[in-house]
């Protein structure tokens, strides 16, 4: 696996136990349909949240969440769509939000938790 690989799979591991700790049920981590995924989808009250997760080694490209760009909101909104299709019909409240985590010196990170940042 490539360092990128790795270094994605650990944002989403970091961010999944995040959002535990944030009061979250992780339902699913890396749903897939077709060539659509959601990294993390979760229940927090009556909301569905599905969480974009973004890591970066450091910030000298931009901050993580400046890469989702306005078709990969809506490749999201599809891949929700289709998820609540599949998994319940709809009927919950939904949410879209935004984990950005990017890496300093000596193992310290930043992780950022950005709500409802689009619909």
């Amino acid at each position: 696996m490539a360092s990128h690989h790795e270094l994605g799979k650990k944002g989403e591991e970091m961010a999944a136990a995040f959002l535990r700790g944030a009061g979250h049920i992780i339902l699913h981590t890396n749903w897939r349909s077709g060539k659509m995924e959601i990294d993390i989808v979760s229940r927090h009250g009556q909301l569905i949240i599905f969480t974009e997760v973004k890591t970066r080694s450091n910030s000298l490209y931009g901050w993580p969440e400046e890469a989702v760009s306005a078709h990969k909101q809506q490749v999201l909104e599809r891949a929700a769509a289709r998820y609540l299709e599949q998994m319940n019909g709809g009927a919950d409240d939904i949410r879209f939000d935004i984990i950005a985590i990017t890496f300093g010196e000596k193992h310290q990170y930043d992780i950022t938790h950005l709500v409802d940042v689009f619909s």
